[in-house]
């Protein structure tokens, strides 16, 4: 089935996503997150994706986090990869990352389950762990520092946002002749065209 054509790609997006949340998937806001050190050496991971909208696409991570680190590099860019198996669908969206506003990243935290921010607290997060045993030693303690009212966000923990400036939506087709439409950002709008498989 063709890719419809379309001017809005956060429109086909969000009908996208919302086919995934349905379909079956264990984990359907997982994305690969690829981002570069300051050399342009690459790196990749999973986080998941947290929302999204005409601004961007949202994730939240610990500061301290290697990826943090290479997204506020000024003029930092990254790209996101999202697979869909059971639809056969891809979608890729390149452009720069952005903090997210402090007030943001407090309603978001908010929602958390409460053992998820005391971890949020807990995990020096890319940095050498001496055991596991020291890590729930951690936990453990921030349970009873954090064991009435609510758990403040660490300093150290916040979201990033990546503003759309290309994205692909990718369809698998039979014999291998998939279906490819790209849009690229033009001012307040966006031009798009088919590619070759």
């Amino acid at each position: 089935m063709r890719i419809p054509d379309t001017d809005d790609p956060i429109a086909l997006f969000a009908d996208w996503y919302g086919e995934a949340m349905t379909c079956g998937l264990e984990n359907p806001t997982a994305v690969a997150l690829a981002t570069a050190d300051a050399e342009g050496r690459p790196s990749v991971r999973m986080v998941l994706l947290k929302g999204f909208d005409a601004a961007g696409f949202v994730f939240y991570t610990n500061l301290e986090s290697r990826k943090a680190g290479e997204l506020l590099r000024p003029g930092a860019h990254a790209a996101l990869c999202f697979y869909w198996a059971p639809l056969d669908r891809q979608v890729r969206v390149e452009g720069p990352a952005s903090q997210v506003s402090d007030a943001e990243a407090d309603a978001y935290f908010a929602t958390r389950p409460r053992q998820s921010q005391i971890g949020a607290w807990a995990s020096k997060q890319s940095r050498p762990l001496e055991s596991r045993f020291a890590l729930e030693k951690r936990v453990a303690q921030l349970g009873v520092k954090y064991a009435a009212g609510p758990v403040p966000r660490p300093p150290h923990w916040s979201g990033f946002r990546i503003r759309p400036e290309r994205i692909e939506f990718w369809r698998e087709g039979a014999f291998r002749l998939h279906d490819r439409l790209r849009f690229e950002r033009a001012g307040e709008g966006w031009t798009h065209e088919r590619l070759y498989p």
